[in-house]
């Protein structure tokens, strides 16, 4: 049947339904950013720098696979598949079958060739649900607030998803009586893929796509013909690189890798950072990570209400404030060595967290482990929360510009960005250690190394997160411009050519970058008719 409705209305099954699809989105990147590195390099004999070419040569695949997965969703909805099962479902609905190959990583005994092949495959599934996915709370939704219910969902799912990545491998070594074993990793990723399908399945059943018009029921798309399958690739790279002419999209990226990247280099580094510097094992990791990632979990909850009062910006601010003051506590902790820490930590490895909660602990080991992790924890939150709350309103602001409804394009290159950047970091990292003398397996590490695990710890997230700062400082959007900017928007689907008031004609310019005059596609026809009437050189 043909999804023509009035506008339907949002509930709690329906955020929670959408923004469980993240235990896929956050739950793989995870256990990637938190685990695989270590795995590559602990339990399959392989370099610090080959783990980081097979966690960077993948996005030379993505640079094609993430914008054409979103210009295809887009531009799927006048077809027989777009209306009759969904623009975006489909792809949903093809990979629910393919997500379990996520435990394929995390199988021990091959070479450098198997592992970046099972790395890139999964790369490709995970593109092909994420990016459909991500479009969907902007098309079922106009409305500021439920925008922001929808991002806080996925981020609440997220971090919980991020908590069981961190602590399966405790459970799992527990449960089983082994230490430091493979194993817990291949168990791990079995139980994530069968999770991940089970919540795409659950985003299908709950979610739906912007019904159509009776003006878009009435389009009839040309019949397909060798000239049009030819400009596919035009089209959509001609459409992946026209985002960036929205200045808030441009905006929203610096905030977005700001966070992301930083996290990356932390995520790599934290596990090194336990091992060489607290003198802990895989099991001290994954409780640290589990203590870290609840603090996240509540951070969430908090940034919900922020960003919806105060907007993204400052949220934004308040949380790499947070996470500075935490990478700041672990460099002191480098240089005071506390007394006792290491014992004690040994001492309670198998069962960190109830140490803690018991008050078996003294007063300095107990600050040590959670002063920093809680910092962190409450600052990443927010960073996780903050650019995909903004993400929803991009498509509305890019409407402004082209008329046009652009949720799959937008995440395609967020998706690409994001991958790309994250391929990048975890790559130079990884080599950036081996430069600095980290060898894999050896114990202990020269001091060398140790030096190069601080300042990939401590100097560099706080660099990327300033950077970011700095960039987005005049983005402007929060619930105030959003109500302007639909408002705008709705008059100028009406005809309208000039703004309601000259306020409201400042915020849309401010958001866009485009003058009024422009918007609703007038500047691409004012481009054209300039390149037309210019005088030609003979």
């Amino acid at each position: 049947m043909t999804m023509h409705a009035a506008p339907r209305k949002t509930g709690w099954m329906n955020y929670w339904a959408w923004g469980s699809g993240d235990m896929l989105g956050a739950g793989a990147m995870a256990v990637i950013s938190g685990w695989l590195f270590y795995f590559y390099t602990t339990f399959c004999n392989l370099s610090a720098g080959e783990a980081g070419l097979i966690l960077g040569i993948p996005r030379l695949v993505d640079a094609v696979s993430c914008p054409l997965i979103g210009y295809f969703s887009d531009n799927l909805r006048h077809t027989w598949i777009g209306r009759h099962i969904g623009r975006r479902k489909i792809f949903l609905l093809i990979a629910i079958p393919l997500l379990p190959c996520f435990a394929l990583m995390f199988v021990t005994g091959h070479g450098f060739a198997y592992y970046l092949t099972t790395f890139i495959f999964f790369e490709v599934v995970y593109a092909s649900v994420l990016i459909p996915w991500e479009t969907l709370a902007a098309e079922m939704t106009s409305d500021y607030k439920a925008k922001a219910r929808f991002a806080g969902a996925r981020m609440l799912v997220a971090q919980a998803s991020a908590v069981l990545a961190s602590y399966l491998p405790t459970l799992i070594i527990n449960s089983l009586g082994g230490k430091d074993a493979p194993d817990t990793f291949l168990i791990m990723a079995a139980i994530f893929g069968g999770i991940f399908s089970a919540v795409v399945l659950l985003v299908v059943l709950f979610t739906w796509e912007r019904p159509y018009t009776d003006a878009e029921l009435g389009v009839r798309r040309p019949p397909m013909s060798l000239a049009s399958v030819t400009m596919i690739p035009v089209n959509m790279f001609r459409d992946m690189f026209s985002t960036l002419q929205l200045r808030a999209f441009r905006q929203h990226l610096s905030i977005y890798l700001g966070g992301y990247i930083s996290q990356d280099v932390f995520n790599t580094a934290f596990p090194i950072f336990v091992i060489t510097v607290m003198m802990g094992a895989t099991l001290v990791i994954s409780q640290l990570m589990t203590i870290m990632y609840l603090f996240q979990f509540i951070s969430v909850i908090v940034a919900i209400n922020m960003v919806m009062r105060l907007g993204p910006v400052v949220a934004y601010r308040t949380a790499i404030s947070l996470v500075i003051a935490a990478c700041v506590l672990f460099f002191a902790f480098y240089m005071t060595q506390p007394e006792g820490f290491t014992p004690a930590l040994k001492a309670v490895e198998t069962n960190m967290i109830g140490a803690i909660l018991s008050g078996s602990l003294s007063g300095s080991v107990v600050f040590w482990l959670l002063v920093p992790l809680a910092l962190a924890g409450l600052g990443r939150g927010t960073l996780n929360f903050v650019p995909w709350s903004i993400y929803n309103y991009l498509p509305d602001i890019d409407e402004a510009v082209t008329g046009k409804r652009r949720e799959g394009i937008f995440a395609g290159v967020m998706t690409l960005v994001r991958k790309l950047t994250q391929s990048l970091a975890l790559t130079v990292t990884g080599f950036a250690m081996q430069a600095g003398g980290y060898q894999s397996g050896a114990a202990p590490q020269t001091e060398g190394a140790i030096h190069t695990v601080i300042v990939i710890l401590v100097a560099a997230p706080i660099i990327i997160m300033l950077l970011g700062a700095v960039a987005s400082w005049k983005f402007r959007l929060n619930g105030e411009t959003h109500a302007v900017l639909i408002r705008e928007v709705e008059r100028l689907r009406a005809g309208a050519r000039q703004p309601e008031t000259e306020e409201s004609g400042r915020v849309v310019e401010d958001l866009t970058g485009w003058k009024y005059d422009q918007l609703w596609g007038r500047g691409k026809q004012k481009a054209l008719e300039s390149a037309v009437m210019a005088p030609r050189a003979v």
